[in-house]
């Protein structure tokens, strides 16, 4: 599913790019002992009928800071093994919103390898259309 699915052609889209945190991340020892850099970014899809203002005030949209909050509460969490399991978390955080339709999660972490720019897991998920 992308941004082009006739499902989300009625919403826009909001995003959070590269939000940089350190966290506990990782199954290996060295990995549970310190914290690690990753990268989050997050993608939602809102529909136009409820995220278009008409008197220019926040209550009328989806608030920025509902993404950040969801995320510093899921790594208030503790220890994450998996950036499978911290992606799939946040996900569920952000599909749980009644104004979401659907939304894309990533991870990065930038400083596993010298030879590459990242390591990371994305996932989506589009919320069943009602009848």
């Amino acid at each position: 599913m992308t941004a082009f699915d006739p499902a989300l052609r009625d919403c826009r889209r909001l995003f959070l790019r590269d939000y940089e945190v350190r966290m506990n991340i990782g199954v290996h020892d060295f990995e549970k002992r310190g914290e690690q850099r990753v990268l989050i970014n997050v993608e939602l899809y809102v529909p136009l009928a409820v995220s278009t203002p008409t008197r220019d005030e926040l209550d009328e949209v989806l608030d920025y800071d509902f993404i950040r909050r969801s995320i510093v509460a899921r790594l208030a969490r503790g220890h994450v093994h998996l950036q499978e399991t911290l992606c799939d978390d946040v996900l569920a955080m952000m599909m749980a919103h009644p104004k979401v339709r659907a939304a894309r999660v990533s991870s990065e972490k930038p400083d596993v390898y010298p030879d590459c720019k990242a390591v990371g897991c994305e996932v989506f998920a589009m919320k069943e259309e009602r009848s």
